[in-house]
């Protein structure tokens, strides 16, 4: 039986610190990643282009890092990038068959600007990224964000990372080229997974950081400083618009649904849009709202949640053994 640690053949790393670097990896994403993904990035013109999406806290970051540094034992903290402009120079350095991850680190404002500045980069950049066989990965907190083009026809596959309800953070689903397409059509309008797209690749991971523990917290510096960086750049006209329009629509929600703080908080965050109850009673208070000291989600609300919960936990218990799929999964 495949015990599922791998051992990265990494020199520089070995020769600092005098010892190797090793973690899990989801034995079949091993197999399929062998088979398929190393196969695509030796032949000319050929790259890979993966999405990682998850809310904030999922891990997906460390999923990312930990698939691109078994692709690519090279892959190091200069290739992980948190900016357009830091992407399209990571791209002009990088030699044939690296990885590179695009760490999505900004919610709000500030990610719409990159996710702007993301969508440009890649459609003026896809050629570079062909002739170099790169294997890039977009970690995103939604697919739903992401240009149309590239999501249905240049990524090769979704990777979801979710924390489950009962035992935490750790998970993911594999959805293939085909299965993008059908979730985009279907969740497109309401920017949610429906639940008629459904995918045995499953599997777990674990809080493993990929490029040594030495350079965790190098890294935890350089994502503080890239979103310090972000927030200190102004808004522009359209942002503050695009904010005061989305508070008074919060708003609105609040007055003629009589829905709570964290109703509306949970049931925004169902849909990838994320905020806290807090943020939402101060936005409301602008606007002459009044917080119920009692203002919590009632009885009814708990038990709905609980029975789906439970439909969760047993979808969580499906058979992941299932040959067929997995031939269908990275197809290129």
């Amino acid at each position: 039986m495949v015990s599922g640690i791998v051992t990265i053949n990494d020199s520089i790393y070995e020769k600092n610190y005098g010892k190797k670097i090793s973690y899990y990896l989801e034995p079949r994403l091993k197999i399929r990643t062998d088979q398929k993904i190393r196969g695509v990035l030796k032949q000319d013109d050929k790259d890979f282009f993966a999405i990682v999406d998850g809310k904030e806290g999922s891990g997906k970051s460390w999923f990312s890092f930990q698939w691109a540094k078994y692709v690519d034992n090279t892959f190091n903290l200069k290739r992980i990038v948190f900016s357009p402009e830091e992407f399209k120079q990571a791209i002009f350095k990088a030699k044939k068959g690296q990885a590179i991850v695009y760490d999505e680190a900004f919610t709000g404002l500030s990610s719409r600007s990159s996710l702007s500045g993301i969508n440009r980069y890649l459609v003026s950049l896809a050629m570079q990224i062909r002739q170099k066989n790169l294997f890039v990965i977009l970690v995103l907190p939604s697919v739903f964000l992401l240009d149309k083009y590239f999501v249905m026809f240049r990524a090769k596959c979704l990777v979801h990372v979710y924390e489950n309800k009962k035992f935490g953070r750790g998970y993911f689903k594999i959805f293939n080229n085909a299965k993008i397409k059908q979730l985009i059509i279907a969740g497109k309008a309401t920017y949610s997974y429906s639940v008629k797209v459904k995918t045995r690749f499953k599997g777990r991971f674990y809080g493993k950081f990929a490029l040594g523990d030495e350079n965790e917290q190098k890294y935890r510096d350089m994502k503080s400083k890239a979103l310090e960086n972000a927030e200190k750049n102004p808004m522009s006209a359209g942002q503050i618009k695009y904010r005061e329009q989305r508070d008074l629509v919060l708003f609105l929600l609040r007055k003629n649904t009589s829905m709570t703080y964290e109703q509306l908080a949970n049931l925004l965050n169902d849909y990838d849009f994320e905020i806290t109850y807090v943020q939402i009673s101060r936005i409301c208070a602008k606007f002459g709202d009044k917080s119920d000291k009692n203002d919590k989600l009632d009885k009814k609300t708990n038990k709905k949640n609980e029975s789906e919960s439970k439909v969760i936990d047993i979808d969580e218990k499906e058979q992941l053994s299932d040959e067929k799929v997995l031939e269908s999964m990275f197809s290129v």
